[in-house]
């Protein structure tokens, strides 16, 4: 490494053995005790003598429930109760390699791979149980784990403690049918939430290890600056400070205490000078860039009597995590151990190895949940400035925590992109043409490689040039949902914005949201032109029956054909099929003044889900419910601001989101088809909501906005003016 390490002490040892097990969480502190009688049936399956199934994988909890989901699967196919289900962290140590957690692909892959599992399991331990009792496995019943045969009985626990042969490995067994269900498809409570509501040790937030140190990174003020000099000599001598570390113009303080972390901070940021460049169009200005750098040629919005030509634009938008971005790292003995909410425990490893030179096997990255993210948020980064800094003090827990500054900043944002269409429709009034082009930086620059991390833009020498080394096509995320759902005869051209000038990744829904908002969009425009009900026409061009099933019911929840039209209040619709092979989701939506007649709001919206059989259908509700008002948000008020120089929205004033107090009431329906595929939720709704917000909103003012944010464009006359 090249690191230029400033201390007026030096080192100081550990104060204590580094005991992980009593200070994770229990989820956690399972994986890391070792188990005196236990057998690993699989690389999912672990049946422990203590009376515990402990299941592992590769994909992270983040607050969507998969957890939960997950412990009903294997109770489920293993014949036990919920509650002796443990679902341990994803750990490189042990855990499956699944990549990312991403696509709203879980329980698609994770969670069948997991029932499959859960299915040989239980063959083999019914097995075990004939070697037992000398018996038939056909006479068996399995109560919670208990195998009875005859009126004898034996445990799974029992078997396992007794080491009774499991016999060679079950590479297939039968899945239970839905009509044998005990769990599957039932509300479920969820097993993350005690420690959240209790203030628990719930995420890396909250992980104390004995003899740890607290670190900052002082942040450049701009992409482009360059540390020219800083004065540390001050800052060395304030109480409890252990190091100050400089690599390049990557620049970060350690202490004792957190509180004396801050203050060092504070003083390090008075003396550092930078240099800075102009390296961004400004915000004025985006939308003319994206279309300049896609080669697309901007069209003008018009209208005739069977033809209509817009352009829909949506801006930079945060995670806006409402926790920032954590990590705690420890380099002992030559080896780098890294806790981390990021979303890709071995992409993370991989990627550290470059940055921390070390091979990846002397890393193990441990996950915890974050407090809040769906996406690529600022968590690698903040492990990589972990493992930075507990590189150059070996021996001790170093706990990295990022400022609310730092989140708003220095996050890869999800991308500004442009949508154009044009379309007509015949005599019948039906689309007879669909031509559309979208514009769109990366929607993945996940961690694949030291180069994507942020840190190593910043260190002496550079990693990579920029935030997008390494990505020389186009990335997929731009052009999710690009391609109409709708039996019309679509034409449809996906173009990489190569030199995005802000950093960007995948940010929940990738470039579905932006997409959606536009068909969606045109379709109540092209239902305007062809004087026809948005809801009907939107039937007339769908063939698809469980389409048209979400579509028929939200329709009918809402009270969509007696819905009355006036100054006060307006209603929109919004559809999509995820990625067109995911859930379907349609959302209905109304929009009404505020009681002082001086702001709009989503009052209410209505929702159908099909995404196929069901797990826990609370758990759908939630992540249903959670998407619509976090669509809300970003349709009406989010968008990141920036000039040429520096990004400007550094806190929630600058960048404010939908309160609680704004939050709408919200339906949501759910249609069950059990032994049906699991389509995947927590990415559905988003672009949904999204436009039956905006359709809701032209509905009432008489006019369409076709740039988000809906209120930073929107002026609108109050009612009875």
């Amino acid at each position: 490494m090249n690191k230029a390490i400033v201390s007026r002490r030096g080192f100081l040892s550990s104060s204590g053995a580094l005991v992980v097990s009593i200070l994770l969480p229990g989820c956690a502190r399972a994986q890391t005790e070792a188990a005196s009688h236990s057998h690993r049936f699989n690389d999912r399956i672990e049946i422990r003598a203590d009376g515990t199934v402990h299941i592992h994988i590769g994909r992270i909890e983040m607050g969507q429930g998969l957890n939960s989901a997950i412990a009903q699967l294997a109770a489920e196919e293993l014949d036990v109760a919920i509650e002796r289900i443990v679902v341990a962290p994803v750990d490189t140590a042990s855990a499956p390699n699944e990549g990312f957690t991403d696509s709203s692909a879980s329980m698609r892959s994770t969670g069948m791979a997991v029932r499959q599992a859960g299915a040989r399991a239980r063959a083999m331990l019914l097995a075990m149980a004939s070697r037992h009792f000398e018996g038939l496995t056909a006479e068996f019943s399995v109560r919670d784990g208990t195998v009875q045969s005859g009126g004898r009985n034996v445990t799974y626990w029992q078997l396992v403690a007794n080491r009774t042969a499991a016999g060679a490995a079950i590479r297939s067994a039968t899945l239970k049918s839905p009509s044998d269900y005990h769990l599957i498809g039932q509300d479920a409570p969820r097993i993350d939430l005690p420690a959240k509501v209790t203030g628990g040790v719930a995420f890396v937030q909250d992980l104390r290890l004995p003899g740890m140190l607290h670190a900052r990174v002082l942040r450049p003020p701009s992409y482009g600056a360059v540390l020219a000099g800083v004065e540390v000599d001050a800052v060395l001598a304030m109480p409890g400070i252990v190091q100050v570390i400089r690599n390049g113009s990557f620049l970060a303080v350690a202490a004792e205490r957190e509180e004396q972390t801050i203050r060092a901070l504070d003083r390090l940021r008075n003396t550092a000078r930078w240099h800075e460049t102009e390296t961004m169009p400004g915000q004025d200005a985006i939308f003319d860039y994206l279309r300049r750098e896609a080669r697309m040629e901007e069209q003008v919005a018009n209208v005739s009597r069977h033809r209509l030509v817009a352009t829909y634009e949506v801006p930079y938008r945060m995670h806006g995590a409402i926790g920032p971005s954590c990590a705690v790292a420890e380099y002992k003995d030559g080896s780098l151990t890294v806790w981390s909410h990021a979303q890709g425990m071995y992409p993370l490893r991989s990627s550290l190895a470059g940055l921390v030179d070390l091979p990846a096997s002397r890393i193990r990255c441990i996950h915890m949940e974050g407090a809040g993210c769906y996406g690529h948020n600022g968590a690698d980064d903040a492990a990589a400035d972990a493992a930075l800094i507990a590189r150059a003090l070996p021996g001790r827990p170093v706990r990295l925590q990022w400022m609310r500054e730092d989140e708003h900043l220095w996050e890869p944002y999800g991308p500004a992109m442009v949508m154009q269409v044009c379309g007509e429709i015949d005599e019948r009034s039906r689309i007879s043409a669909w031509d559309y082009s979208v514009a769109s930086p990366s929607h993945s620059s996940r961690p694949g490689g030291a180069a994507r991390l942020l840190a190593a833009r910043y260190v002496d020498p550079p990693i990579a040039a920029s935030f997008l080394d390494g990505l020389t096509q186009w990335t997929g995320g731009g052009s999710y949902n690009a391609e109409p759902y709708y039996d019309i005869p679509a034409s449809v051209d996906t173009r990489f914005v190569r030199r995005a000038p802000l950093r960007s990744s995948a940010l929940r829904g990738l470039g579905a949201f932006a997409n959606i908002f536009a068909i969606e969009s045109f379709m109540d425009e092209l239902a305007v032109l062809a004087d026809t009900d948005p809801v009907a026409f939107r039937i007339a061009h769908l063939s698809d029956p469980r389409a048209r099933a979400v579509i028929e019911l939200t329709a009918e929840r809402f009270g969509w054909s007696d819905f009355t039209i006036g100054q006060q209040r307006g209603r929109g619709f919004g559809f999509a099929r995820l990625n067109n092979y995911g859930a379907y989701v349609a959302v209905a939506a109304e929009i009404q003044w505020d009681k002082a007649g001086e702001n709009i709001r989503l009052a209410r919206a209505v929702a159908a889900v099909d995404c196929g059989e069901l797990i826990n259908p609370n758990g759908v509700r939630n992540q249903i419910e959670g998407a619509i008002v976090q669509a809300a948000s970003w349709t009406f008020i989010e968008a990141v601001e920036f000039d040429r120089t520096r990004i400007a929205s550094s806190d929630w004033v600058s960048y404010p989101i939908l309160r609680i107090t704004e939050a709408p009431d919200v339906e949501v329906h759910l249609i069950d088809r059990p032994g049906e595929g699991y389509l995947g939720v927590g990415e559905a709704a988003q672009g949904p909501a999204g436009a039956a917000v905006a359709n809701a909103f032209a509905n009432l003012a008489g006019r369409r906005i076709r740039r988000l944010p809906i209120k930073a464009v929107a002026v609108l006359p109050r009612p009875g003016e």
